[in-house]
């Protein structure tokens, strides 16, 4: 810069009033145009909107079955403009430990948040802590379903408990109610409206009058499109004439699943799981279809009654995602401003006759997650898509590099994978996701289960145990009398191996076919490294569970 400024004063012989004015002028132009000075230096603001429950299958962008019926016009333009992460996915998919896993960058048995009701104190919740320190002003406004209070952020305004769809109570920081003891838990606030319409008035009302001083990360969560499903009055004929697609693996499971799933000759198909058709007591058109119908004719009803309010509530949550981004729009924030689309965890939608979570299938452990950066969208540096492997930990990491902090703690297990969306290649290897559901045959009767999941493959280890192997405790968790705690102490133990390339909708369990007996073989060497990397020892907390895994590991 100085032989260039040195050339242009030597070559020119101008009076001295010249020479300063050009000065000036060449001054101004190096800082205008200087790198440091674009707008992509300055600290961006972060919109991190998150649903609940809501499955990629149910979002056009991501090409499912349901891409023709596209309830989400909205996150199709954003995924359209930004980046859409192919294979994400919840390490643990229940509501609480996953979004313990978002706000700590650890793993649940790190966090602690292993199970529904898990608490996570102000002290750990690391990722605003960490984005105060950056000095962003931090915000949670929504669904929350985590027992502690979110006194790390700045402001929150969170649901209480579950929540309701309907004229929801709010915990609000500050509030002052007439009970005798204020504060957490006791601040609430009932606003009027449907959930969906009301934590985005919420959310707005925070924007106009927060601190314009600062960048903001407001984390906007959703309630929908967790069951039991309540649109908004205006959606209630939303689809009313429109047969939905349904899975093929609803009607035909092929050879999927294992004796951990099904038991010998499908014995447990009953138990196992919850259902769309009869065959389980929870299944999901009990009490919404006709009572009287049977066999096909039932899981056909039940299915479209399932679908058509769950799709209810998505388009419900897609118009309110248009109001955040017309009002980033109006008021020239959109250009400073990323936006982060996900949900806490997909879900089954019919497949395999399924409905709820917690299953390491497919539609229940991916996450949508779309990333929007106005800078890098506009200077054309982004992908549309990536097929990059990432989890839930690595979102606190990520989210950390694009507000400008240069350093990951060193408390994440997480990685940044913010180069990705710049098209470039993440120096954390990004290779493979290790999964854990703990709450065996809990409330959707799931058996406890772990494995890796590649961008190609995908093994599951069904080790079939509960944390704790007292039968009255037991019994007391599955809501069962002691005499009938055996079943719930455990179910079969089971490998399941699918090849996710030529099987997407894992319709085979390759798992003992002789052709994959390598693959499968080096697939377990790195799943017992990843167990040993990030930390997790069942031999000194849950020894009865690694007895199984000891007993079945060569199986």
């Amino acid at each position: 810069m100085n032989a260039i400024i040195n050339r242009y004063f030597t070559s020119h012989h101008l009076p001295l009033h010249r020479l300063v004015a050009a000065a000036l002028l060449l001054l101004i132009t190096i800082v205008l145009y200087s790198p440091r000075a674009t707008a992509e230096e300055k600290p961006m603001n972060i919109l991190f909107i998150m649903s609940d429950d809501h499955a990629a299958t149910a979002i056009g962008s991501y090409r499912s079955r349901l891409a023709g019926i596209d309830p989400t016009p909205t996150i199709d333009q954003l995924a359209a403009q930004g980046t859409l992460f192919e294979n994400a996915f919840a390490t643990n998919s229940v509501c609480t430990p996953s979004r313990a896993s978002i706000l700590t960058g650890q793993y649940s048995h790190i966090n602690g948040a292993r199970n529904l009701g898990a608490k996570l104190e102000a002290a750990r919740q690391h990722l605003p802590l960490e984005l105060k320190k950056a000095g962003y002003d931090t915000a949670v406004i929504g669904k929350w379903h985590i027992s502690s209070e979110p006194a790390a952020f700045d402001h929150y305004e969170v649901l209480h408990s579950q929540g309701h769809y309907t004229d929801p109570i709010f915990n609000v920081k500050g509030s002052k109610t007439s009970r005798s003891t204020e504060g957490w838990p006791n601040n609430t606030q009932q606003f009027k409206g449907h959930s969906t319409d009301v934590i985005t008035d919420r959310s707005l009302k925070w924007l106009r009058e927060r601190d314009q001083s600062k960048p903001f990360m407001l984390l906007h969560h959703f309630k929908a499109p967790h069951g039991p499903f309540e649109n908004a009055a205006r959606y209630n004929n939303y689809l009313a004439d429109v047969d939905i697609p349904e899975p093929e693996t609803l009607w035909n499971d092929g050879n999927w699943g294992s004796i951990a799933t099904r038991g010998e000759d499908d014995s447990l198909r009953g138990l196992i799981g919850s259902s769309v058709s009869r065959r389980s007591h929870r299944s999901v058109g009990r009490g919404i279809v006709d009572k009287t119908l049977q066999g096909d004719a039932y899981t056909h009803a039940s299915y479209q009654a399932y679908l058509k309010r769950y799709l209810r509530c998505v388009k419900g949550i897609d118009d309110n995602i248009k109001r955040l981004l017309d009002y980033l729009d109006q008021s020239g924030q959109a250009k400073n401003t990323i936006v982060i689309y996900t949900s806490d965890q997909g879900m089954m939608l019919g497949e395999h006759d399924f409905h709820d979570k917690r299953w390491m299938y497919e539609e229940s452990m991916r996450m949508p997650l779309i990333i929007y950066h106005p800078q890098w969208s506009k200077q054309n540096k982004k992908p549309s898509r990536s097929r990059l492997v990432v989890d839930n930990t690595d979102y606190a990491p990520t989210l950390l590099a694009l507000a400008g902090v240069s350093e990951t703690p060193e408390y994440m297990q997480g990685s940044d994978f913010s180069a990705a969306l710049r098209s470039e290649k993440p120096s954390a290897n990004h290779q493979a996701v290790y999964y854990r559901y703990w709450m065996h045959m809990k409330h959707h009767s799931v058996p406890a289960h772990f494995g890796i999941r590649t961008e190609q493959y995908k093994l599951i280890f069904f080790y079939g145990q509960p944390e704790s192997n007292s039968p009255e405790k037991i019994a007391k968790a599955a809501g069962k009398k002691v005499e009938l705690a055996p079943l719930f102490a455990s179910t079969p133990v089971a490998w399941e191996f699918y090849d996710m390339t030529s099987d997407p909708h894992e319709t085979t369990n390759l798992y003992g076919d002789p052709k994959y007996g390598p693959i499968i073989a080096n697939l377990k060497r790195q799943l017992q490294q990843m167990r040993t990397d990030i930390g997790e020892n069942d031999s000194e907390n849950f020894p009865h569970i690694q007895a199984a895994i000891n007993a079945h590991w060569n199986d």
